[in-house]
């Protein structure tokens, strides 16, 4: 398992390729969200090697086997985890998919590095004054788990914000699923509540100006944990965006509708 280090926290990562080998296949690098582990990836994963992409995989600082030292972390770190790990993978450049958190660590690395080619974000924000924060009862569902609840009755309890009620009641083993790759690689309290003190303190409204690469923000209506309007957001100050609405799509809307966004990601790759 290949490492990666950046100031005496050790990164792990996956890099995936197709199986011709071909040195000349560009790069996708996914990031994952608050707490969450390269699970999360694995549908877009799979689409992307299928279409002749290298990917990059690595795991947060806190979560999987990633160092969780103790917090408060930076999205700034984070960047700069992320730039150790293309860097120990000899990957020049990449295009950067990044959901929630990650998709905040994404805007952080166009702004401090040079590698990205182009940047996909999925159900994120800016931050800054004009962005719509989590709603308290989402806030509260996230972080305030049952006293009797046990480890799987806490996941399950703590997601379901993320998912629309139709999606929770059709795929309970699917559900199963996730929960035990939750338990497996997801980030303990101590830097569950590292990242999310990143994602608090988090703003790069005033620059996102300044980044000129494609990009595409792709976000799910009804998302309960990072409200529509900061998709909005982003569109307007990014110069050269896209903007992909999926109606009535949740937080993990690129989960439960893995192949329509599959396809809008394909596209946007193929087209820059």
């Amino acid at each position: 398992m290949p490492y990666a280090d950046n100031a005496g926290v050790s990164l792990h990562y996956e890099l995936d390729a197709p199986e011709d080998g071909r040195a000349d296949r560009e790069t996708v690098v996914l990031v994952e969200g608050l707490g969450y582990g390269r699970w999360m990836w694995r549908w877009q994963r799979e689409r992307l090697l299928a279409e002749g992409y290298r990917v990059v995989l690595p795991d947060n600082r806190g979560s999987g086997d990633s160092d969780a030292p103790s917090g408060p972390y930076t999205i700034e770190q984070m960047a700069g985890d992320l730039d150790a790990v293309l860097a120990d993978a000899g990957v020049e450049r990449a295009h950067v998919v990044g959901a929630s958190m990650g998709g905040m660590i994404a805007q952080r690395y166009a702004l401090d590095y040079d590698r990205a080619e182009s940047l996909a974000l999925f159900c994120t924000s800016p931050g800054g004054d004009e962005a719509v924060p989590t709603p308290p009862e989402t806030q509260r569902r996230m972080f305030e788990v049952p006293d009797d609840a046990d480890d799987r009755e806490a996941i399950r309890y703590k997601m379901a914000p993320a998912m629309t009620d139709e999606f929770r009641v059709d795929n309970d083993d699917l559900i199963s699923d996730i929960v035990d790759w939750r338990l497996e690689s997801d980030a303990p309290d101590h830097a569950r509540e590292a990242q999310g003190a990143a994602v608090a303190a988090f703003d790069a409204s005033d620059r996102l100006g300044e980044v000129e690469l494609p990009a595409l923000v792709a976000h799910g209506t009804a998302d309960r944990v990072i409200p529509i309007e900061n998709a909005d957001l982003l569109h307007r100050v990014l110069p050269d965006s896209r903007l992909a609405l999926f109606e009535d799509g949740s937080h993990l809307f690129f989960i439960e509708r893995a192949d329509e966004v599959n396809d809008r990601l394909a596209a946007f790759l193929a087209d820059v």
